[in-house]
């Protein structure tokens, strides 16, 4: 157990989170939406610090990022909790442990190992990805500061749901991050992830303002999010905000508590690639559709075919020096270690 980073003590005893903008004001004894932050005798207290339930060296492009060193491996960790209550969790085993099965298991490990198995296993980055990694901060933070150090950089695989101090903290050690914009809908958030939108779009704007590249991830569920209004406001949104942030469009497979939902036509991600584009957005991308085009980066300006992929695979990387060898037109992201 560890002392947690940014609470705030109460009168009575109770103590009030400042890492996720949820907030949690926390009695005696009790843990907040999480499951994974007790406050135990007025001191908030992570129950997660150094105890890993998932460790795997994966390719960059399954965060997904398309756009930050392609072809790469990434040191990918995550302990149990979420502060989501998302009902089409894809990994609802480990984070809703804490709340479905009132179990916190993980194996021991610390912030030297965790950057050693990086180093050891040829990773470009650090991710912290699979659950929530604002309920796991403190051992993220410590972590990505002696990544950084050791030249090794950090990614969040997020939902953004992280206030401005818990950025400012971990400021300038976040490298890229994958924020999942799950709807544009508040009605969606609260109905289907126990959420709000406009802390989301919040932490949008606050990661664009610190450099860290930025890509996001909508996960389309027939019926729910789907529909051409939303997805062109979403759209507009993220071109508002840079016409160059990657938009990667995945397809929904039942899981969990939505089983009841088909999956995904293929063409309607198609369709809501072509609105992206249409929204003014350079690169926009499908997801869980393996083989599909849409797996492909394309120069904005000659759509000459830069990056060919097949699933998580890079087939062939043609960007040189951060540039189309076609046109020679500046490639946004991150090309190179």
């Amino acid at each position: 157990m560890k002392e947690a980073y940014l609470f705030d003590r109460l009168e009575d005893g109770k103590v009030r989170c400042c890492l996720c903008s949820h907030r949690c004001v926390i009695p005696e004894g009790k843990t907040g939406i999480c499951g994974v932050r007790l406050n135990r005798s007025g001191t908030l207290i992570s129950l997660v610090y150094g105890k890993i339930i998932a460790e795997h060296s994966d390719p960059i492009e399954k965060k997904p990022l398309f756009h930050f060193l392609p072809g790469t491996l990434s040191y990918s960790i995550a302990t149990v909790g979420c502060n989501f209550k998302c009902v089409f969790c894809q990994n609802s085993d480990i984070s809703q442990m804490p709340s479905d099965s009132d179990r916190i298991l993980g194996n021991h490990t610390n912030p030297d190992q965790i950057v050693k198995n990086a180093r050891e296993s040829g990773s470009a980055t650090i991710a912290y990805t699979y659950t929530e990694p604002t309920i796991y901060f403190e051992l993220a933070v410590d972590t990505a500061r002696q990544a950084a150090s050791a030249g090794i950089r950090n990614v969040f695989v997020t939902n953004g749901y992280m206030t401005e101090e818990c950025l400012a903290e971990i400021y300038p050690d976040l490298h890229a991050a994958n924020v999942d914009l799950k709807a544009f809908s508040g009605e969606f958030y609260r109905k289907q992830c126990g959420a709000k939108l406009e802390p989301v779009l919040n932490t949008l704007y606050k990661m664009k303002e610190m450099g860290v590249w930025l890509e996001v991830t909508t996960l389309l569920i027939p019926g729910l999010n789907d529909s051409d209004a939303e997805l062109r406001a979403l759209a507009r949104f993220l071109a508002d905000l840079d016409t160059n942030i990657p938009w990667h469009i995945s397809r929904f497979h039942p899981t969990y508590r939505l089983t009841d939902v088909p999956a995904t036509p293929p063409e309607v991600i198609r369709r809501a690639r072509d609105i992206g584009y249409e929204a003014g957005l350079a690169y926009v991308y499908s997801g869980n559709i393996p083989g599909d085009e849409g797996e492909k980066t394309f120069c904005h300006v000659c759509r000459a075919t830069l990056i060919d992929r097949f699933g998580f695979n890079v087939l062939n990387n043609t960007i040189r020096g951060g540039r189309c060898p076609q046109c020679g037109s500046k490639i946004p992201g991150v090309w190179e270690i």
